[in-house]
């Protein structure tokens, strides 16, 4: 679909609210204006004369048949999330236009890049960046600036990071932003993570567990104390599986207490802490204080050094049920990760409840994924493959995709419950337990990985690297 493709300084001439809804596509500048590809030559005149003054400029319309015209939008413009015409107006502040815009398609997160010659603006959609806008030099510490008076941080700080937040309400939604700042060799790098208030879609029957999975998960958040680790990179949901979790769990006669960076879901009847590490508050600081606060159930955004992990440790102990995130890369490796941050075995093996390790992966669109037949190179070296697995599909493109072969995603889990048998290889300091989990019949990262090539969820391409486990 290269052939579709329009530069980046010509993309962002207009929006994809414009592009949707005169259905049009600007292709390349000219001296005095505009060149707008169209397929719908009724009323012309009006259309042209209502572009040129909004658009400002001479504008030239050449006609293409309806399907390639319908090409050229899917694959450099993307819709709303919920397909329907935004109803918020955007003014001339180009910051407020980068902002929504990634809002309204879905991203997650938004990269402003600055370079020698000009800067980029990246949306990171469906876990992957795509290059959306350019900005050139002159003006790019203009939005650098607009962005850092809006988090309340210091203009005049040009040289060390810089962390913020930023709330946005508007008559139709109300989100915040985290705003992370780091000093780069051409200029200010910017990274804003969108985190919305809205938390009826985060449900744990949806996120993507087995049945059978969910009923292990459930009988160990439903213990009253001990410890339960999800563990994986970042951006690999953890923290979303950790939401939807105390959705569960929150009730009337429960206190709960989290401590989190940030807080990335407002969730009513649940006590948050936003760290601040800039004044001392910490996690295990903040630990320390919680336990004083007569909880029931603790939430620690992430276990990153000893302090947090003993204090952790300590909260199971006396009674508490805590809930965690940790960087790890499989159920059984967070064990060695908390043996190697000096939390001793035997405690780790007396109050953790269950280990899991989680990723998220982007789904093939059932609308163009073509099936072939199993090709040896396109997997691992060394890789087994199964009997059952004769075919398997790719990523196309399609409209429906907006050309990317791939529509949403799952996560997939590996779900660990720490019996007596594993206690006795955590405090004997195990280090593999491939045998433990194949007599078991746990089911893996790589195979639910998997399982999902075989049902034609995903590519090869997309687990590849899970295959390797």
């Amino acid at each position: 679909m290269t052939e579709y493709i329009i530069p980046i300084s010509i993309q962002q001439l207009i929006t994809a609210e414009q592009a949707y809804r005169y259905r049009i596509v600007p292709t390349s500048l000219k001296d005095d204006g505009l060149i707008i590809l169209i397929s719908d030559s009724k009323e012309l005149n009006i259309l042209k004369n209502e572009l040129e003054i909004v658009l400002d400029k001479n504008i030239d319309l050449e006609f293409k048949e309806t399907s390639i015209l319908n090409q050229y939008l899917s694959v450099n413009y993307r819709k709303n999330t919920n397909n329907t015409v935004s109803n918020i107006e955007y003014t001339n502040d180009f910051l407020e236009k980068i902002v929504i815009t990634a809002k309204e398609i879905g991203s997650s997160d938004i990269h402003f890049e600055p370079y020698e010659n000009k800067a980029r603006v990246r949306y990171r959609l469906d876990g992957k960046l795509k290059e959306q806008f350019h900005i050139s030099n002159e003006e790019y510490p203009v939005i650098v600036n607009k962005i850092k008076i809006r988090a309340q941080l210091d203009i005049s700080e040009k040289r060390l990071p810089q962390d913020g937040r930023i709330t946005i309400s508007t008559e139709y939604d109300d989100f915040d932003i985290r705003v992370s700042i780091l000093p780069t060799l051409h200029g200010e790098k910017v990274v804003l993570r969108l985190l919305s208030k809205d938390t009826s879609h985060v449900n744990i029957d949806s996120l993507g567990f087995s049945d059978d999975e969910l009923k292990i998960y459930l009988e160990n958040i439903k213990k009253p104390n001990g410890i339960v680790l999800i563990s994986g990179p970042t951006g690999s949901g953890k923290t979303t599986t950790l939401y939807a979790t105390l959705k569960l769990l929150n009730q009337v006669n429960t206190n709960i207490l989290t401590v989190e960076d940030p807080i990335e879901y407002t969730l009513e009847g649940i006590n948050q802490v936003q760290l601040k590490e800039s004044i001392g508050l910490d996690f295990a600081t903040t630990l320390r204080t919680f336990l004083r606060q007569d909880p029931d159930i603790i939430m620690v955004g992430e276990i990153r050094d000893v302090a947090t992990a003993n204090m952790a440790v300590r909260a199971a102990l006396t009674g508490h049920l805590v809930l965690s995130t940790i960087h790890t890369n499989s159920s059984w490796a967070t064990v060695s990760r908390l043996v190697d941050m000096g939390v001793p075995s035997f405690l780790i093996a007396g109050t953790l409840n269950c280990s899991i390790a989680q990723r998220l992966v982007r789904k093939l669109c059932k609308s163009c994924r073509k099936e072939e037949n199993i090709n040896h190179s396109i997997f691992p070296t060394g890789f087994d493959i199964p009997n059952d697995l004769q075919k398997h599909y790719i990523a196309v493109g399609c409209n429906n995709c907006f050309h990317t072969g791939y529509s949403g995603r799952k996560a997939i889990y590996e779900i660990l419950p720490i019996t007596l048998e594993l206690s006795e290889y955590i405090k004997n300091g195990k280090t593999t337990i491939d045998d433990y989990i194949k007599s078991n019949n746990i089911a893996t990262l790589k195979s639910n990985a998997l399982k999902m090539i075989i049902n034609g969820e995903t590519s090869v391409e997309e687990v590849f690297s899970l295959l390797m486990i």
